[in-house]
């Protein structure tokens, strides 16, 4: 089963314009689809292909990098070892877990000056400087993050109309209760589902949720493994593990001392190397929005969130042997007896990261008060903002963003309320539903 993914055509545009001077680098977190995207573009757009996959590459095949100064005889041998005919210009090679095998990646350099085929790499956790300390980074070499699926290829692929909130976005009045409570529904399926291939397919073919619980499982469990690699501890997986309850009691930003005991230098490290395994999505404090959000972002200030809502359900849920059928029912109904509000953050932070935006929130003290004021979430528009604030129910106390758009009026463009409820406006706070965001931010 081949579910319809946007970075294909991204993969077009790079075939038409760009893959005569550079290789396509495809990164990601494990299990987003990316070596089934390179193997369906390569069937589908080329004469011929040969994919090497570095996770159970035989030696022989290995070996025939070692004649990588003589392109003539590394393509010969590739040719015979895979059984397969290239044609020059007609064919693609695809590395897939380049980073299990970095000279590879080294070799691009030399492959695409060649001009003979096109390459695709793909790779994770592919940024960790364990896997390429000893390499020359290819100049030659493009990179496209292949996220999750997100909640259009996910309702593509069950079935359900996702053009119909294109058109419910442009309306300025309500829906309907009924209406909106239908589509809400869709939208915590997907947020219980998640955006991995493997669990969308389970959910296609039917399978209870209990079985897509499992398969997200193990896709933990693979990451559990990564993290490992790179630090036997035990550590990363610890802070992986926080962030659902970190982000659950509200804090003001992610801190590592919850999740391990002892803060140092190593521990700031193990930090970079779970964000860069793009299994988390960091969203930075920006200190002041009146300026570009990037030039005033606080590294030292974050919160964490997980770059599959899917998952973040099942990590919720991990104090138990597996998540019954029963939770699953509720979290559909809205029936779970807990604030989600923090659940609904994530499925907005996974919403806005696959728009390749970084992830900005702001705080600031209340005047003459130990409380302080917060925006969930900030998107840049040219010279100003857009600003969102999420709640699980209702509207709610708002505010944090209504002062916002007071102290910052001259650099906010809208804010925006979002929810289960139904499209409304109170002042100049739009009221929004959470399935409506894609809209507001493309």
């Amino acid at each position: 089963m081949y579910f319809r993914r946007k970075v294909y055509d991204r993969l077009k545009e790079w075939k038409e314009r760009y893959s005569d001077e550079y290789a396509v680098l495809l990164e990601g977190a494990r299990r987003v689809g990316k070596s089934t995207i390179a193997e369906q573009f390569a069937k589908n757009e080329y004469k011929s292909y040969a994919l090497i996959d570095f996770s159970k590459a035989s030696d022989s095949i290995v070996k025939c990098f070692d004649d990588i100064g003589n392109l003539n005889v590394f393509f010969l041998r590739l040719q015979a070892e895979m059984g397969v005919t290239l044609y020059e210009h007609e064919s693609l090679i695809i590395f897939d877990e380049v980073q299990l095998f970095p000279k590879a990646r080294q070799a691009i350099k030399h492959l695409v000056a060649d001009g003979r085929y096109h390459y695709i790499e793909t790779g994770s956790l592919i940024s960790i400087k364990k896997n390429v300390k000893d390499i020359l980074i290819p100049s030659e070499e493009m990179k496209i993050h292949v996220y999750p699926m997100d909640y259009e290829e996910f309702s593509e692929a069950v079935g359900s109309n996702y053009e119909i909130l294109k058109q419910i976005c442009n309306m300025k009045n309500g829906i309907g209760q009924s209406t909106n409570r239908k589509l809400m529904r869709d939208l915590r399926v997907y947020m219980a589902v998640g955006g991995m291939p493997q669990a969308v397919k389970a959910y296609v073919e039917g399978k209870n949720f209990a079985e897509i619980d499992r398969i997200k499982r193990q896709i933990i469990s693979l990451y559990e493994e990564d993290f490992k690699k790179i630090d036997p501890s035990g550590r990363i997986s610890s802070l992986y593990h926080s962030i659902p309850a970190q982000l659950a009691k509200g804090t003001r930003k992610y801190r590592t001392t919850t999740a391990i005991n002892k803060r140092n230098n190593k521990t700031d490290n193990l930090i970079y190397d779970l964000i860069d395994s793009k299994t988390v999505i960091p969203c930075y404090n920006s200190t002041d929005p009146r300026t570009s959000l990037t030039d005033t972002k606080d590294l030292t200030c974050y919160k964490l969130y997980l770059s599959d809502t899917g998952l973040f359900v099942t990590l919720m849920f991990m104090d138990r042997p597996e998540v019954e059928n029963e939770i699953y029912a509720k979290l559909l109904s809205d029936k779970l007896p807990a604030n989600l509000g923090y659940l609904y953050e994530n499925l907005v932070a996974q919403m806005i990261a696959v728009t390749d935006r970084e992830l900005f929130y702001h705080t600031w003290e209340r005047e003459n008060s130990t409380h302080y004021y917060e925006v969930d979430f900030l998107v840049a528009h040219g010279s100003k903002v857009d600003a969102f604030e999420v709640k699980s129910s209702g509207k709610g106390k708002h505010e944090s963003i209504t002062e916002f758009s007071r102290k910052f009026s001259k650099n906010v463009r809208n804010i925006y309320l979002l929810s289960q409820k139904d499209i409304g406006n109170e002042e100049t706070l739009q009221l929004r539903p959470l399935y409506i965001l894609p809209f507001l931010i493309s």
